[in-house]
């Protein structure tokens, strides 16, 4: 046989590709005719002999899809704006129980301090109707004062103060007058102790604060002893609730309650518990 003869081929004879053309318009047309062909198609392949139309997005689809967009930017905007509130009104919720345990706290502190002022008013008080008792009792079983020298009354000595003494005495009676408040260190208002000590800072001395620790000073002397300058207390040594200055002759400086504020009176108008002697 020629090597040129025929030789038929046993392989399948290909397929002639149908040929597909897809078609479609997206919007008015932008995308044409899209043909598919068959992978291996000779180069002379049949006409295209089928066409498969795709649905075009028309202008109603896309004004739909626009509008989808903008509602799903609006409720995520919608949904910032909630949190955004729900942070503020949290903020304001925490800063006003703050303020609320704040506003607790001071009204407590000034209930306490009210409690406490009432508490010492009413111990004032007290203190001062139990010395008016006691002056009332003396006075009702005391001699007439004026007939005491003569008939074996109380007798003090009236010599004059000298050095320190006559310096604390001096001052203390240059305050007779001036009003009691309570905690008062001067220069116009006092309490007893404030006037004791500012009395005795004139001698060079500086004493406690309190009228306790004052009659806890120097040594404890007889009231039928008494010299100018010594201090005079009220209630026991150490843990006394009054003080005032015996100025001689039987008398005494105090700043003695609100009503009567610095006065200078006599022992007998209100007996003090004992004295002690600091110069």
């Amino acid at each position: 046989m020629s090597h040129t003869a025929h030789i038929p081929s046993h392989r399948k004879p290909r397929r002639s590709g149908s040929k597909l053309a897809l078609r479609a318009g997206v919007a008015g047309g932008v995308l044409s005719t899209v043909a598919v062909a068959g992978a291996a198609g000779p180069a002379q392949a049949d006409p295209v002999t089928e066409t498969i139309e795709m649905p075009a997005l028309g202008a109603g689809v896309s004004a739909d899809l626009s509008s989808a967009v903008a509602a799903s930017a609006e409720a995520t905007q919608q949904i910032a704006l909630d949190m955004e509130l729900q942070a503020q009104e949290n903020a304001a919720a925490v800063k006003a129980a703050k303020e609320a345990r704040t506003a607790k706290q001071e009204a407590e502190r000034k209930a306490e301090a009210e409690r406490k002022a009432a508490e010492k008013a009413r111990a004032e008080a007290q203190e001062r109707a139990n010395r008016s008792t006691e002056r009332t009792t003396l006075a009702a079983s005391a001699p007439d004062s004026s007939d005491s020298s003569d008939e074996g009354g109380s007798s003090y000595d009236s010599s004059p103060a000298t050095g320190s003494a006559a310096a604390i005495v001096a001052f203390a009676r240059a305050q007779v007058g001036d009003a009691y408040v309570m905690g008062g260190t001067g220069p116009n208002s006092w309490d007893c102790s404030g006037l004791v000590q500012a009395a005795y800072r004139q001698a060079g001395i500086d004493l406690p604060r309190v009228s306790g620790s004052q009659s806890s000073m120097g040594t404890s002397v007889s009231l039928d002893n008494l010299q100018p300058g010594d201090i005079l207390y009220w209630g026991s040594r150490s843990n006394s609730y009054h003080v005032a200055i015996y100025v001689g002759g039987g008398n005494f400086v105090g700043a003695q309650n609100p009503g009567t504020g610095v006065v200078e009176r006599s022992l007998d108008y209100d007996p003090p518990s004992g004295a002690v002697r600091i110069l």
